[in-house]
């Protein structure tokens, strides 16, 4: 394989970013060879980072073999110790720094990452050096997965690109920084968060990706059952009261919130958020984003908008005594709000404000509601087949398989990425509050005697949801497993 007008050295350097070398590469004549992409791929990302068109042409192997000595060659080290310590370590001079990250391969390679994952329809790029390598993994319907292994001589290059476009210190490489990157891809635009950690081979960078044009979310597009949904959207229109949204990071908390929100916002209501960050900016609602650095947190900004005379509040999360007593302290004063919590379930919520040190009292007089969810895995669509469910898989799951019907699972196609998965639905367990769980909690009780009377009381808990969307053919076995098996 060879490339006609292209100066052989340079075209080498262009060829560094995208981590093909020729030794593995060209190990066949008339045939681009890669570990881990096809070669039309490999074509397309040559094409895209020298940004004009290449010619590919077919080769002899005696020139295929010398091409490869050539570039072997050209690539080969021909620096000093120091200067080898000085690429490890990164550039000490801010100007250098600024060049790099301007150069134009790394930023066409940076660009060309940023098309991949959300191709992938990723929530987030992780830009991870290591003592060779330089991985960027996405996360995919919550599931990370590898999509470059690039030389971790350009790992420098790249985090320069990174936080040059998140109007962060480039010359700062020992203290974490957060910034936000503003993204236009065609018609999508793109609000990434951004986040860098020293770490021994170098600073990870970690993208969240917030797409400001798929922010619309209907409260029936969540997958919360029916009656749940009835339940739910019963609590929301009461006029006073706390209703506290839980479970872990990821967990789909925030779109509910935001999704909540829009469901009850109209104008002859006055609402305003507190936010850490404001991810979406919704239209007819107040949004204040928190900043640490001048004061202002979650309390100071309560205190503040308590007197903007609002009808609903929505605290992005609960995380000390005094955020929890000025919310709780609002819902008890004709306000309805809304807040997360980080608990596995809906009854540890209780616990954990108590743990707070809110007495439980104050806590059975203002929340009216709390809900736990989790995310699972959708089965592609495109490919998913019945199976019968494995008696191993019923044994984990502790259901009988005697009587559960075929259960479905994904075979892999090209829609869904050979995954068996696309996009995700949520599970939810809502736990209204009840005169007796009332009762419960303000004598005293613990997490786990407020759950079993709950489900008393008809709560299907998160489990039990995540088996119904099995036996309906939304998800599998494994993805019940993973996601439920803490609860």
């Amino acid at each position: 394989m060879a490339f006609t007008s292209i100066n052989l050295p340079v075209f080498s350097q262009l060829l560094e970013p995208l981590g093909i070398a020729p030794e593995r590469d060209f190990e066949r004549s008339g045939q681009l060879v890669c570990d881990h992409l096809p070669a039309i791929e490999q074509r397309a990302k040559i094409r895209f980072i020298l940004g004009e068109p290449v010619r590919f042409r077919m080769a002899p192997d005696d020139e295929v073999r010398r091409l490869a000595r050539h570039w072997r060659a050209e690539l080969s080290p021909k620096i000093e110790s120091d200067d080898e310590e000085l690429l490890a370590t990164g550039f000490e001079d801010d100007d250098e720094l600024l060049d790099l990250a301007s150069e134009a391969p790394i930023i066409r390679l940076v660009n060309h990452l940023f098309a991949r994952a959300l191709d992938l329809n990723s929530s987030d790029i992780h830009f991870e050096p290591g003592e060779s390598s330089l991985d960027v993994r996405c996360r995919v319907d919550g599931i990370m997965t590898v999509i470059e292994r690039l030389p971790v001589r350009i790992h420098t290059a790249v985090a320069s690109r990174l936080k040059l476009m998140a109007r962060l210190d480039i010359g700062e490489k020992r203290l974490p920084q957060d910034g936000r990157i503003n993204y236009q891809l065609g018609s999508r635009q793109l609000d990434m968060r951004v986040s860098t950690l020293p770490g021994v081979h170098g600073e990870s960078v970690v993208l969240r990706i917030l797409d400001r044009s798929d922010m619309a979310v209907d409260l029936h597009e969540l997958g919360m059952p029916s009656q749940v949904l009835r339940n739910y959207q019963s609590v929301i229109n009461q006029p006073h009261g706390m209703v506290l949204i839980t479970g872990p990071t990821g967990s789909g908390k925030t779109t509910t919130l935001y999704a909540t929100l829009e469901k009850i916002s109209n104008d002859t209501q006055k609402i305003i958020t507190v936010e850490d960050p404001v991810e979406y900016q919704l239209p007819g609602i107040t949004q204040i984003q928190v900043n640490p650095v001048i004061g202002l947190g979650f309390a100071q900004g309560l205190r503040s908008i308590v007197r903007q005379d609002p009808d609903v509040l929505m605290v992005g999360e609960i995380r000390d005594h005094d955020t929890a007593e000025i919310a709780i302290e609002s819902a008890l004063t004709g306000h309805l709000v809304f807040s997360t919590l980080h608990t596995n379930d809906a009854a540890g919520a209780i616990t954990r404000l108590q743990d707070m040190g809110v007495e439980g009292y104050l806590i059975s007089s203002s929340v009216l509601a709390v809900q736990a969810q989790r995310l699972v895995r959708r089965i592609c669509t495109d490919c998913a087949e019945q199976r019968e469910l494995h008696p191993d898989e019923a044994a984990v799951l502790r259901i009988d398989a005697a009587g559960w019907p075929p259960v479905r699972r994904g075979a892999g196609c090209e829609r869904c990425g050979n995954t068996g998965y696309r996009g995700r639905i949520g599970l939810y367990e809502l736990m209204p509050m009840s005169d007796e769980i009332r009762h419960r909690i303000a004598s005293g009780a613990d997490a786990n005697e407020i759950r079993e009377q709950a489900i008393a009381e008809g709560m299907r808990t998160l489990r039990q949801d995540a088996l119904d969307k099995l036996r309906d053919g939304m998800t599998t076995p494994e993805e019940v497993v993973r996601v439920t098996r803490a609860i």
